[in-house]
Parts: C-alpha cells; structure tokens; sequence
C-alpha cells in the first residue's frame, strides 16, 4: 500500500480494497470463515433450512466483526487510527486491533523514500542561466505529524525542494556551483528542513545530479581552461630556465676560483670522447701555455747569434 494510504475498517474494504500487509490478514481470515460458515450452513438447511438462515446471518456478521477487527502491519509501517474521524493512535509494526466501522487506518510507509526534482533554469548571481536537477531523500519521522498537516507530503516536500534550490542557486556565482556541490546541497537541506518542520518528516539527504549550461558558455570554459594550461606549462618552463641558469653561474664562479678545477674538467671532457678514430678531440690549453709555444717556435726557425756556434780555432 503507498504511503498514507487509506484502509478503511469495513466489508468494503475488505472485499474490493488492495491485498496489502495492513488488510492480507483480515481478507484471509475473513474467507477462511466465510466458507466454514458456508459449509455449517448447508449442513443445518439439511435439518432446518429457517434455523440454517438465521445462522448464516450470524455467522457472517461475526465473520466480518472479527476480519475487521484484526490487522497486521510490516515492519517498515506505521498505521493512523482515526475514530469517528479524529485522530486515535499510531499502530504497528504488527499485529493490532481496530473497532469495525467506526475507525479508518492510513498507513504510512517509514522508510527512507526518494523524491525527483526535475531539471529546471535557474540565474546564479553572475546572471549565468543553467538547467539543474536533483534526487531529495527523506524518510516519515513522525507518521501522525505527516497525514494530518500535510494532504501529500511527497508532493509538498518535492515542491519546497524545488523552491529552495531556486532560492540557493540564485545566491551562488557559477564557479562555486561547479565546484561547492556538497556544501549547496547541505544548505538546500536546510531550507527544506526548516520549511517542512512540524510535519514528521526527517531530511536525510540531498544530491544534485546535472548541472547544464549553454553549450556557448561550455566552449568559453574550454577555451579557458586550455589557456590555463598553456599558462602552467609556460610558467613551469620558465622557471626550471631559470633554476638551470642559476646552476650554470654557480658553477662558473666556481670554475673561476679553482684553476684546477678547470684542467679537470677538461680532463673529463677528453677522457669521455672515447678513443675511437671517429671523434676529433679539440684541447683546450691556458693563454699563457699558448704563447710560450709559439715563442719557441720563433726561436726555433729565426735563431739569435747568441745562440749561433762560433768559429773553431
């Protein structure tokens, strides 16, 4: 039976009403009777068919009396009791007892129940139209509170959901709706919470599902992200240029202070050429080495007459 359904106390009911939990038990024991009487009566019209009428009467008005008077509820509900049409009690989960005729059962399913908000447009408050749709979750805390204020509390609570979206949304810029899903969705509890309060009915959650925007807007964000991109990788290079210049002047002061550093360093640089014939090695010599070789090599061809042997006696 949907929630807060109606299950009157009386043979109509019982006869033409859905075959939920609340009535199963009154409908089987109902028929159960009804055919035992059926059976003592054809038993008794065979002696006696005024007296046989007369019990069929009974029998059935006590068939009803009882298989009205007893219901059964699941765990997961709670059944209203109005009396003469005030409010009586909540029954269940269960077995309970109900006066025939003059009382009516509405019963209430606790569980936790789903509700659809559907897609619609919304401004935020930098004037950007979006479609947006949610699912609001909210279970039957109180289940007198429900059917009483409320004539159809899943509607109702559909409905304030969608307002108090609108009302969230239109306070919010569209980066913080792209990016503050969890803490919108809180606040739109609360709305919903504080707007339903007294009506037995417990939020237990909220989730937006899509957020569209115009499909102009969508390329601007694209463009936009990929300039963001760019941006990253452009800074990120400069800045390890930047690291790699610093390094190479720290290591030139350092080859600057150390002249043995130098000699080393060339070294390493001949050593790692490899003997292959291949490789054309280029040395790097001192100023000073340089030119002391080419002095010689002017002595060598021009020779002084200082240094010329004189004449044998």
């Amino acid at each position: 039976m949907p929630a807060g359904a109606v299950a009157r106390s009386g043979l109509l009911e019982l006869l033409t009403g859905p075959v939920t939990m609340v009535n199963y038990l009154s409908n089987l024991l109902f028929f159960g009777l009804l055919i035992v009487g059926a059976g003592i009566t054809v038993a008794i019209a065979s002696a006696n068919v005024a007296f046989a009428v007369i019990f069929a009467i009974a029998w059935l008005l006590f068939d009803f009396i009882l298989s009205s008077s007893i219901r059964l509820a699941a765990q997961w509900e709670k059944a209203v009791v109005f009396r003469l049409g005030r409010y009586h009690a909540i029954k269940g989960p269960g077995l309970f007892l109900v006066a025939p005729i003059i009382d009516e059962i509405r019963v209430v399913d606790t569980r936790v129940l789903a509700v659809n908000i559907p897609k619609q447009q919304v401004i935020t408050r930098d004037n950007v139209p979006v479609t947006i749709d949610g699912v609001l979750f909210f279970r039957v805390s109180n289940a007198a509170e429900a059917i009483i204020m409320v004539q159809d509390y899943k509607y109702v609570i559909s409905q304030y959901a969608q307002t108090s979206l609108r009302d969230v949304i239109g306070q919010m810029s569209l980066d913080q709706l792209l990016t503050e899903r969890e803490e919108i969705a809180r606040s739109i509890e609360k709305h919903v919470e504080h707007d339903t309060k007294g009506w037995g009915l417990e939020v237990t959650g909220l989730r937006i599902q899509d957020v569209d925007m115009p499909e102009e807007l969508k390329k601007m964000m694209s463009r936009q992200a990929s300039a963001e991109r760019e941006k990253r990788a452009t800074i990120t290079k400069a800045e390890g240029d930047k690291e790699a210049a610093a390094n190479l002047a720290i290591a030139a002061r350092t080859m600057a202070e150390s002249p043995g550093a130098m000699q080393l360093r060339t070294l390493q640089t001949i050593d790692g050429l490899g003997p292959t014939a291949s490789n054309t090695v280029v040395l790097a010599l001192p100023v000073d080495v340089i030119e002391g070789i080419g002095s010689l090599k002017t002595m060598l061809r021009h020779p002084s007459a200082d240094t010329m042997p004189g004449p044998q006696a």
